[in-house]
Order: C-alpha cells, then structure tokens, then sequence
C-alpha cells in the first residue's frame, strides 16, 4: 500500500527506474508491461511508453504553465482554447480536462503508463498525445485496435477510455488494475487539501474551494476495468 509522500508524487521510494524503454514505474506494474510489451512486438507494434511515473513538482510545473497561459489548453477535439477569454475558474476546468490536479494525478502512483507505437512513426515524428493520433486513420490507430484486444490479458485498461464528464477520452493512458485501483481509494479531499495548501500553485484558493467536485468530477470519476 502507498504511503501519502508516494501516493501524491512527493517521493520515489515506491517505482524502479528502466533504461531501455525508459520508463518508471511500481516493479509489478513493469513486470507485467514489459510482458504486454514483448507480445505486442510478435503483432509488429513497437509498444513504447511515452511518459509514466509523474513526481508532484512536475504535475505542479504543468498546471502552472497552464493556468498562467504560457503553456496551451485543450477542447475535446484537441484544439486550442482562446485562454483569454476564459475566467479563472474556466480555466481550471479546462486544465482538468486533460491533465490531472498536482497531489492527485495517477502518474504518482506508479502504475500510469502514456503509450505509443515507435515502429509506426517516421524518424522525425514528434507524438501528440491528441486525438487525432488514435482515430481511424491516425498514426497510432493500429496500436490502439492491437491494445483493445490485449490489454485486460495483463492486467491494464484505460481510466479515460470515453468521456463520462470528467477527463478527456485519453486511449493511449493504461492503468495497472491490480495497483491502481487499491490507490484510488487512498485518495481523499483531506489529503489533497494538505498537499495544495503548502505548494506554490496558480488558482490555489480557488482549487481549495472546489477540491470536493474536483475529487468526485476528476479523479475518481473513470471507466472501470471491464466497463
């Protein structure tokens, strides 16, 4: 079980950093992805991970990035936000629709994987991470017809599969069930509320305010495994 330093990405003690791929993540969660990895290789696909374990002050220097404007924001469909007409409270909602509040993202954990396919990309080809990559046609497409026949057999599944009012759709983020879902009930207002209150975040007054819908809206309202 997590402790609340590993739980909200303020410690390393729970992952093991790998080199090739690089990635880091709980031992077991790597384990049983390194073995996805070697099966999806046998069906031509070169399963990469694109970004896993996320430490507090990175999801930190995200959301401040974006809250400020300097980095963009995003609508369903991928496309640019005009930031300038947005209040502030707009633009905490549009932050959490895709990308998790610092202390409670599930790149903490340890068990989160972003994932791409490096054999279907040109040598110069620089991942999104958007819609249009997984869409019938997109680069990524045949990855993802290979992930939704295979990913249950190892224990993963998308927490953002579709849109159920929270979360953006984000297909290429696989979950490892077995640990992941032990630690989303870790997760409460109280802890959360403790770890903003000492960062230096944008808009934290007003994420205090709200951190109970944020909780209920953001982080705990995901597609289970199976549905």
């Amino acid at each position: 079980m997590l402790n609340e330093l590993e739980l909200t990405g303020r410690t390393r003690t729970h992952i093991v950093q790998f080199s090739e791929p690089r990635f880091a993540t709980q031992p077991e969660a790597a384990e049983a992805f390194l073995d996805m990895r070697a099966e999806a290789r046998r069906s031509g696909i070169d399963l990469l991970p694109y970004s896993s374990f996320r430490d507090f002050r990175t999801q930190l220097r995200i959301w401040n990035g974006k809250f400020s404007g300097q980095k963009p924001l995003y609508d369903l469909e991928g496309r640019p936000r005009d930031y300038s007409s947005l209040s502030p409270s707009e633009i905490i909602s549009c932050i959490l629709n895709w990308s998790a509040l610092p202390g409670g993202s599930r790149h903490q954990w340890g068990t989160e994987i972003d994932v791409i396919d490096a054999a279907a990309m040109p040598s110069d080809y620089v991942p999104k991470l958007l819609p249009e990559e997984t869409a019938p046609g997109g680069i990524f497409s045949d990855l993802h017809h290979w992930l939704d026949a295979n990913i249950e057999a190892y224990g993963f599944f998308r927490p953002y599969k579709y849109f159920k009012g929270g979360m953006y759709p984000e297909p290429w983020h696989l979950s490892y069930a077995p640990l992941s879902m032990p630690a989303l009930q870790l997760v409460t207002v109280e802890l959360l509320a403790d770890v903003i209150r000492e960062a230096d975040m944008l808009g934290k007054e007003l994420v205090l305010e709200q951190l109970p819908n944020i909780l209920r809206a953001h982080i705990t309202n995901i597609v289970l495994p199976g549905e």
